[in-house]
């Protein structure tokens, strides 16, 4: 069934007006006619089964609720803090952070980061991938759209007050905890909120190891084998979301 985002909707009125390129998309592109049913979401964990009532032109449609959807079990709140890798991998990063369950991600831009947006790049960046986890919600089923925040420099980030206190960073150190006895004492801590870091392609510099210890940040092992940026995320959040949620 299509899935078409409809913020700040009212799924207690039956009428529910759609415009725009959620409207378009399903008009033109899933060529969706009066009488087909689909699944509408706020993005704020709210769904519901609607029928295409009227379509006016081909960016705008009138539907009407049929029946609310109940809402998907609570996940344990994933903050993924990532230095932003080369190429198009944060839009698969941000595609596959959606469907293992990420509530936001953190771009970071590292002394080792390659990729590095500049000033009037920020906002833009920040907005594609954004799109990239919205259209990963339509399609994963997820109801609760993650917040993809602008890339921000590694100092500004260790100096934040509002992110889990459970603080882990992917690190590649001898003193590296191992995942699996962190999160079994966060599990048996009661932790369900986390924020994971993780390294661009060259690591952590020895100066922003240290600069993250004092902010607090536990340095834990994905085991001896080098991952890429990208795979240390997929496992990262995978392993999160088995044991705290």
């Amino acid at each position: 069934m299509h899935r078409c985002y409809t913020p700040g909707a009212d799924f207690a009125t039956p009428s529910l007006p759609v415009e725009g390129e959620e409207a378009r998309h399903a008009l033109r592109v899933m060529r969706l006619r009066p009488g087909d049913e689909l699944e509408v979401f706020d993005g704020e964990g709210h769904s519901a089964v609607a029928q295409l009532v009227q379509a006016e032109g081909n960016s705008a449609m009138q539907l009407k609720v049929l029946r609310l959807l109940p809402e998907l079990p609570p996940v344990a709140q994933i903050t993924l803090a990532i230095a932003i890798p080369k190429g198009a991998n944060m839009d698969l990063i941000a595609q596959k952070a959606v469907e293992l369950g990420a509530c936001r991600i953190i771009p970071l831009v590292t002394e080792r980061t390659i990729a590095r947006p500049g000033a009037g790049e920020a906002a833009a960046k920040a907005a594609k991938w954004q799109r990239t986890v919205l259209e990963a919600c339509k399609q994963s089923g997820v109801n609760r759209i993650p917040m993809v925040e602008p890339p921000q420099p590694f100092p500004h980030f260790l100096q934040r007050t509002d992110l889990p206190v459970l603080k882990l960073q992917c690190a590649i150190t001898p003193t590296a905890r191992p995942m699996r006895e962190t999160l079994e004492a966060a599990r048996a801590g009661g932790h369900r909120a986390a924020v994971f870091l993780i390294g661009p392609e060259g690591d952590f510099s020895p100066a922003e190891y240290t600069a993250s210890a004092v902010a607090g940040y536990a340095p834990i092992s994905l085991g001896p084998i080098i991952l890429r940026v990208e795979t240390a995320a997929f496992m990262a959040l995978s392993a999160a979301r088995y044991a705290l949620d």
